[in-house]
Protein backbone atom coordinates (compact mmCIF):
# COMPACT_ATOMS: atom_id res chain seq x y z
CA UNK A 1 0.00 0.00 0.00
CA UNK A 2 1.50 3.37 -1.03
CA UNK A 3 2.16 6.03 1.61
CA UNK A 4 1.50 9.72 0.98
CA UNK A 5 3.60 12.06 3.11
CA UNK A 6 1.75 15.40 3.35
CA UNK A 7 3.67 18.60 4.08
CA UNK A 8 3.58 20.97 5.90
CA UNK A 9 1.25 18.79 8.00
CA UNK A 10 3.93 16.08 8.33
CA UNK A 11 1.20 13.43 8.06
CA UNK A 12 1.70 10.05 6.43
CA UNK A 13 -1.44 8.52 4.96
CA UNK A 14 -1.68 5.00 3.57
CA UNK A 15 -3.76 4.69 0.37
CA UNK A 16 -4.68 2.10 -2.21
CA UNK A 17 -2.90 2.34 -5.57
CA UNK A 18 -4.88 4.48 -8.01
CA UNK A 19 -6.27 6.79 -5.30
CA UNK A 20 -6.06 10.50 -6.04
CA UNK A 21 -4.11 12.73 -3.70
CA UNK A 22 -7.18 14.85 -2.96
CA UNK A 23 -9.32 11.86 -2.00
CA UNK A 24 -6.57 10.58 0.28
CA UNK A 25 -6.33 13.96 1.99
CA UNK A 26 -10.10 14.25 2.48
CA UNK A 27 -10.40 10.68 3.80
CA UNK A 28 -7.63 11.42 6.28
CA UNK A 29 -9.33 14.62 7.47
CA UNK A 30 -6.65 16.95 6.11
CA UNK A 31 -7.86 20.50 5.25
CA UNK A 32 -7.02 20.29 1.54
CA UNK A 33 -8.53 23.16 -0.52
CA UNK A 34 -10.65 22.21 -3.56
CA UNK A 35 -12.93 25.15 -4.32
CA UNK A 36 -14.38 23.70 -7.54
CA UNK A 37 -15.22 20.41 -5.86
CA UNK A 38 -12.33 18.49 -7.38
CA UNK A 39 -13.37 18.87 -11.02
CA UNK A 40 -10.17 20.54 -12.37
CA UNK A 41 -11.89 23.90 -12.82
CA UNK A 42 -9.63 25.72 -10.36
CA UNK A 43 -6.06 25.37 -9.12
CA UNK A 44 -6.68 25.49 -5.37
CA UNK A 45 -5.88 21.80 -4.78
CA UNK A 46 -2.47 21.95 -6.42
CA UNK A 47 0.56 20.42 -4.73
CA UNK A 48 4.28 20.25 -5.40
CA UNK A 49 5.69 16.73 -5.57
CA UNK A 50 8.80 16.72 -3.39
CA UNK A 51 9.66 13.06 -4.01
CA UNK A 52 8.11 10.28 -6.07
CA UNK A 53 7.03 12.12 -9.21
CA UNK A 54 7.67 8.93 -11.20
CA UNK A 55 5.09 7.21 -8.99
CA UNK A 56 2.35 9.70 -9.94
CA UNK A 57 0.04 9.05 -12.88
CA UNK A 58 0.45 11.07 -16.07
CA UNK A 59 -1.54 14.27 -16.43
CA UNK A 60 -4.93 13.82 -18.02
CA UNK A 61 -6.40 16.35 -20.46
CA UNK A 62 -8.08 18.43 -17.75
CA UNK A 63 -4.93 18.72 -15.66
CA UNK A 64 -2.80 19.41 -18.72
CA UNK A 65 -5.06 22.34 -19.63
CA UNK A 66 -4.64 23.89 -16.16
CA UNK A 67 -0.88 23.24 -16.19
CA UNK A 68 -0.50 24.97 -19.57
CA UNK A 69 -2.55 27.94 -18.41
CA UNK A 70 -0.44 28.36 -15.26
CA UNK A 71 2.88 27.43 -16.90
CA UNK A 72 3.36 24.75 -14.24
CA UNK A 73 6.51 22.69 -14.11
CA UNK A 74 6.14 18.89 -14.04
CA UNK A 75 6.40 18.81 -10.24
CA UNK A 76 3.24 20.94 -9.80
CA UNK A 77 0.19 18.65 -9.86
CA UNK A 78 -3.55 18.94 -9.27
CA UNK A 79 -4.40 16.75 -6.29
CA UNK A 80 -7.88 16.06 -7.63
CA UNK A 81 -6.54 14.57 -10.86
CA UNK A 82 -3.31 12.90 -9.75
CA UNK A 83 -3.36 9.27 -8.67
CA UNK A 84 -0.40 7.44 -7.17
CA UNK A 85 1.12 3.99 -7.57
CA UNK A 86 3.78 4.20 -4.86
CA UNK A 87 5.16 6.30 -2.01
CA UNK A 88 5.02 10.05 -2.64
CA UNK A 89 6.06 13.10 -0.59
CA UNK A 90 4.16 16.27 -1.43
CA UNK A 91 3.53 19.77 -0.16
CA UNK A 92 0.16 21.51 -0.18
CA UNK A 93 0.45 25.01 -1.69
CA UNK A 94 -2.97 26.44 -0.77
CA UNK A 95 -3.35 26.51 2.98
CA UNK A 96 -6.00 29.06 4.02
CA UNK A 97 -8.91 31.16 2.65
CA UNK A 98 -6.59 33.97 1.54
CA UNK A 99 -4.57 31.46 -0.50
CA UNK A 100 -7.81 30.23 -2.03
CA UNK A 101 -8.73 33.74 -3.19
CA UNK A 102 -5.30 34.28 -4.73
CA UNK A 103 -5.18 31.00 -6.62
CA UNK A 104 -8.76 30.34 -7.69
CA UNK A 105 -8.62 30.24 -11.49
CA UNK A 106 -12.35 30.90 -11.73
CA UNK A 107 -11.64 34.51 -10.68
CA UNK A 108 -9.32 35.14 -13.60
CA UNK A 109 -9.79 34.74 -17.33
CA UNK A 110 -6.19 35.55 -18.27
CA UNK A 111 -3.09 33.40 -18.51
CA UNK A 112 -1.41 33.20 -15.11
CA UNK A 113 1.90 31.86 -13.85
CA UNK A 114 2.76 30.19 -10.58
CA UNK A 115 6.38 30.37 -9.45
CA UNK A 116 8.62 28.80 -12.09
CA UNK A 117 12.39 28.83 -12.45
CA UNK A 118 13.39 30.16 -15.84
CA UNK A 119 16.44 31.48 -17.67
CA UNK A 120 15.68 35.20 -18.05
CA UNK A 121 17.45 38.43 -18.89
CA UNK A 122 16.87 41.14 -16.31
CA UNK A 123 17.35 44.81 -17.21
CA UNK A 124 17.60 47.67 -14.74
CA UNK A 125 17.47 51.29 -15.91
CA UNK A 126 18.08 54.23 -13.61
CA UNK A 127 18.45 58.01 -13.83
CA UNK A 128 21.87 58.99 -12.52
CA UNK A 129 21.82 61.89 -10.04
CA UNK A 130 18.04 61.89 -9.85
CA UNK A 131 17.85 62.86 -6.17
CA UNK A 132 19.72 66.10 -6.73
CA UNK A 133 17.63 66.81 -9.82
CA UNK A 134 14.35 66.20 -7.99
CA UNK A 135 15.37 68.46 -5.09
CA UNK A 136 15.98 71.43 -7.40
CA UNK A 137 12.87 71.21 -9.57
CA UNK A 138 9.12 71.40 -9.06
CA UNK A 139 7.54 68.08 -8.13
CA UNK A 140 4.96 68.28 -10.92
CA UNK A 141 7.72 68.89 -13.47
CA UNK A 142 9.64 65.90 -12.19
CA UNK A 143 6.60 63.62 -12.41
CA UNK A 144 5.86 64.84 -15.94
CA UNK A 145 9.43 64.10 -17.04
CA UNK A 146 9.38 60.64 -15.48
CA UNK A 147 6.05 59.76 -17.05
CA UNK A 148 7.19 60.78 -20.51
CA UNK A 149 10.61 59.12 -20.32
CA UNK A 150 9.35 55.89 -18.82
CA UNK A 151 6.41 55.71 -21.22
CA UNK A 152 8.77 55.81 -24.19
CA UNK A 153 11.21 53.39 -22.60
CA UNK A 154 8.45 50.96 -21.64
CA UNK A 155 7.38 50.96 -25.29
CA UNK A 156 10.93 49.98 -26.25
CA UNK A 157 10.86 47.11 -23.76
CA UNK A 158 7.52 45.92 -25.13
CA UNK A 159 8.70 46.18 -28.74
CA UNK A 160 11.66 43.95 -27.90
CA UNK A 161 9.55 41.24 -26.26
CA UNK A 162 10.04 42.25 -22.64
CA UNK A 163 7.80 43.47 -19.86
CA UNK A 164 8.39 46.23 -17.31
CA UNK A 165 7.74 44.58 -13.95
CA UNK A 166 8.48 47.43 -11.55
CA UNK A 167 8.81 51.22 -11.57
CA UNK A 168 11.00 52.43 -8.71
CA UNK A 169 10.76 56.22 -8.67
CA UNK A 170 13.79 57.08 -10.78
CA UNK A 171 14.16 53.73 -12.52
CA UNK A 172 12.53 50.48 -13.55
CA UNK A 173 13.12 46.75 -13.91
CA UNK A 174 12.27 44.84 -17.08
CA UNK A 175 12.16 41.12 -17.72
CA UNK A 176 12.93 39.29 -20.96
CA UNK A 177 12.21 35.58 -21.41
CA UNK A 178 9.34 35.37 -18.92
CA UNK A 179 7.09 34.13 -21.73
CA UNK A 180 8.25 31.99 -24.63
CA UNK A 181 11.28 34.01 -25.78
CA UNK A 182 13.67 31.16 -25.00
CA UNK A 183 17.25 31.81 -26.09
CA UNK A 184 16.29 35.18 -27.63
CA UNK A 185 15.98 36.87 -24.22
CA UNK A 186 19.61 38.12 -23.97
CA UNK A 187 19.46 39.64 -27.48
CA UNK A 188 16.11 41.25 -26.73
CA UNK A 189 17.40 42.78 -23.51
CA UNK A 190 20.67 44.11 -24.95
CA UNK A 191 19.04 45.68 -28.01
CA UNK A 192 16.33 47.14 -25.80
CA UNK A 193 19.04 48.64 -23.60
CA UNK A 194 20.66 50.31 -26.61
CA UNK A 195 17.31 51.72 -27.73
CA UNK A 196 16.57 52.99 -24.21
CA UNK A 197 19.74 55.07 -24.38
CA UNK A 198 18.67 56.36 -27.80
CA UNK A 199 15.34 57.40 -26.30
CA UNK A 200 17.22 59.26 -23.55
CA UNK A 201 19.40 61.03 -26.14
CA UNK A 202 16.35 61.99 -28.19
CA UNK A 203 14.81 63.54 -25.07
CA UNK A 204 17.64 66.02 -24.61
CA UNK A 205 16.08 68.88 -26.66
CA UNK A 206 12.77 68.95 -24.83
CA UNK A 207 14.46 68.42 -21.47
CA UNK A 208 16.70 71.39 -22.20
CA UNK A 209 13.65 73.50 -23.08
CA UNK A 210 11.75 72.38 -19.99
CA UNK A 211 14.36 72.31 -17.23
CA UNK A 212 17.59 73.44 -18.87
CA UNK A 213 19.52 70.20 -18.40
CA UNK A 214 19.82 66.59 -19.57
CA UNK A 215 19.32 63.39 -17.59
CA UNK A 216 21.81 60.54 -17.77
CA UNK A 217 20.27 57.05 -18.04
CA UNK A 218 22.26 54.00 -16.93
CA UNK A 219 21.37 50.43 -17.88
CA UNK A 220 22.58 47.09 -16.50
CA UNK A 221 21.70 43.59 -17.79
CA UNK A 222 22.30 40.10 -16.42
CA UNK A 223 21.19 36.70 -17.75
CA UNK A 224 20.58 33.73 -15.50
CA UNK A 225 18.04 31.73 -13.50
CA UNK A 226 15.22 33.42 -11.59
CA UNK A 227 11.89 32.37 -10.18
CA UNK A 228 9.21 34.02 -12.33
CA UNK A 229 5.61 34.34 -11.21
CA UNK A 230 2.64 36.66 -11.00
CA UNK A 231 1.44 38.75 -8.07
CA UNK A 232 -2.16 39.94 -7.97
CA UNK A 233 -2.76 43.57 -7.01
CA UNK A 234 -5.89 44.97 -5.34
CA UNK A 235 -7.53 45.49 -8.74
CA UNK A 236 -7.20 41.75 -9.47
CA UNK A 237 -4.52 42.40 -12.09
CA UNK A 238 -1.73 39.85 -12.34
CA UNK A 239 1.70 41.51 -12.40
CA UNK A 240 4.70 39.51 -13.59
CA UNK A 241 7.72 39.59 -11.31
CA UNK A 242 10.94 37.69 -10.70
CA UNK A 243 13.15 37.05 -7.69
CA UNK A 244 16.58 35.54 -7.25
CA UNK A 245 20.27 36.32 -7.51
CA UNK A 246 19.94 37.15 -11.21
CA UNK A 247 17.73 40.11 -10.32
CA UNK A 248 20.12 41.32 -7.62
CA UNK A 249 23.07 40.95 -9.98
CA UNK A 250 21.40 43.03 -12.70
CA UNK A 251 20.76 45.80 -10.17
CA UNK A 252 24.41 45.80 -9.07
CA UNK A 253 25.58 45.91 -12.69
CA UNK A 254 23.42 48.95 -13.42
CA UNK A 255 24.87 50.73 -10.37
CA UNK A 256 28.42 49.94 -11.57
CA UNK A 257 27.98 52.37 -14.49
CA UNK A 258 28.73 55.24 -12.11
CA UNK A 259 32.16 53.83 -11.23
CA UNK A 260 33.07 52.83 -14.78
CA UNK A 261 31.82 56.01 -16.44
CA UNK A 262 29.63 54.01 -18.81
CA UNK A 263 25.95 53.99 -19.73
CA UNK A 264 25.20 50.35 -20.56
CA UNK A 265 26.93 47.39 -18.92
CA UNK A 266 26.22 43.69 -19.35
CA UNK A 267 27.57 40.64 -17.55
CA UNK A 268 29.83 38.02 -19.11
CA UNK A 269 26.93 35.56 -18.87
CA UNK A 270 24.77 37.90 -20.95
CA UNK A 271 27.50 38.43 -23.56
CA UNK A 272 28.08 34.68 -23.87
CA UNK A 273 24.38 34.13 -24.60
CA UNK A 274 23.95 36.96 -27.13
CA UNK A 275 23.68 35.64 -30.68
CA UNK A 276 23.14 38.86 -32.64
CA UNK A 277 26.10 41.23 -33.13
CA UNK A 278 26.62 44.13 -30.74
CA UNK A 279 29.35 46.75 -30.60
CA UNK A 280 31.39 46.58 -27.42
CA UNK A 281 33.42 49.32 -25.83
CA UNK A 282 35.58 48.68 -22.78
CA UNK A 283 35.45 45.80 -20.33
CA UNK A 284 36.04 45.98 -16.60
CA UNK A 285 36.73 43.69 -13.68
CA UNK A 286 34.55 45.03 -10.89
CA UNK A 287 33.92 44.16 -7.26
CA UNK A 288 30.14 44.40 -6.84
CA UNK A 289 28.50 45.11 -3.45
CA UNK A 290 27.31 41.92 -1.79
CA UNK A 291 29.04 39.68 -4.36
CA UNK A 292 32.23 37.68 -3.84
CA UNK A 293 35.27 38.33 -6.01
CA UNK A 294 35.45 40.43 -9.14
CA UNK A 295 33.05 40.24 -12.05
CA UNK A 296 33.78 40.99 -15.69
CA UNK A 297 31.42 43.54 -17.18
CA UNK A 298 31.22 44.74 -20.77
CA UNK A 299 30.22 48.13 -22.10
CA UNK A 300 27.76 48.04 -25.01
CA UNK A 301 27.87 51.09 -27.25
CA UNK A 302 25.65 49.96 -30.14
CA UNK A 303 23.56 47.02 -31.21
CA UNK A 304 23.86 46.95 -35.00
CA UNK A 305 27.30 45.53 -35.73
CA UNK A 306 30.31 43.93 -34.12
CA UNK A 307 33.01 46.23 -32.85
CA UNK A 308 36.72 45.78 -32.11
CA UNK A 309 37.80 43.62 -29.18
CA UNK A 310 37.02 45.51 -25.99
CA UNK A 311 39.83 47.15 -24.08
CA UNK A 312 40.14 45.97 -20.51
CA UNK A 313 40.29 47.88 -17.25
CA UNK A 314 40.18 46.81 -13.63
CA UNK A 315 38.37 48.69 -10.90
CA UNK A 316 39.64 48.62 -7.31
CA UNK A 317 37.66 46.63 -4.77
CA UNK A 318 35.98 49.81 -3.56
CA UNK A 319 34.29 50.00 -6.94
CA UNK A 320 35.19 53.70 -7.39
CA UNK A 321 36.98 55.03 -10.42
CA UNK A 322 39.24 53.29 -12.89
CA UNK A 323 42.51 51.60 -11.98
CA UNK A 324 45.81 53.46 -11.50
CA UNK A 325 47.19 51.69 -14.54
CA UNK A 326 44.43 53.07 -16.72
CA UNK A 327 44.87 56.57 -15.33
CA UNK A 328 48.63 56.37 -15.86
CA UNK A 329 48.17 55.26 -19.45
CA UNK A 330 45.77 58.14 -20.06
CA UNK A 331 48.25 60.60 -18.54
CA UNK A 332 51.08 59.33 -20.73
CA UNK A 333 48.90 59.66 -23.82
CA UNK A 334 47.92 63.22 -22.86
CA UNK A 335 51.55 64.25 -22.24
CA UNK A 336 52.56 62.76 -25.58
CA UNK A 337 49.87 64.72 -27.38
CA UNK A 338 50.99 67.96 -25.70
CA UNK A 339 54.62 67.36 -26.70
CA UNK A 340 53.58 66.84 -30.30
CA UNK A 341 51.66 70.12 -30.27
CA UNK A 342 54.64 71.96 -28.77
CA UNK A 343 56.99 70.56 -31.41
CA UNK A 344 54.62 71.62 -34.17
CA UNK A 345 54.47 75.13 -32.71
CA UNK A 346 58.28 75.35 -32.52
CA UNK A 347 58.70 74.19 -36.12
CA UNK A 348 56.25 76.84 -37.28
Amino acid sequence: MPDLHFLPDDRIVGVRAGTTILKAAIDAGLPHAHVCGGHARCSTCRVVIVDGLDRCGARNAKEQSIAARLNCGPEIRLACQTDVSGDVTLRRLVLDPEDVELTDLRRSSGRRRVGEEKHVAVLFADIRGFTAFAETHLAYDVIHILRRLFRDMARVVDEHGGVVTTFMGDGFMALFGAGDAGDAAPDQAVHAGVRILEVADAAEPWLDDLVGQRLEINVGIHYGDAVVGTIRDLSSNDVVTAIGDTVNMASRIEAANKATGTRLLISSETLAAVREPVTLGRSFRVALPGKLGEHELFEVVAGSQSGPPPSRATLPSSGRGVSKAVLAAAAVALIGALLVLMLVAIVR
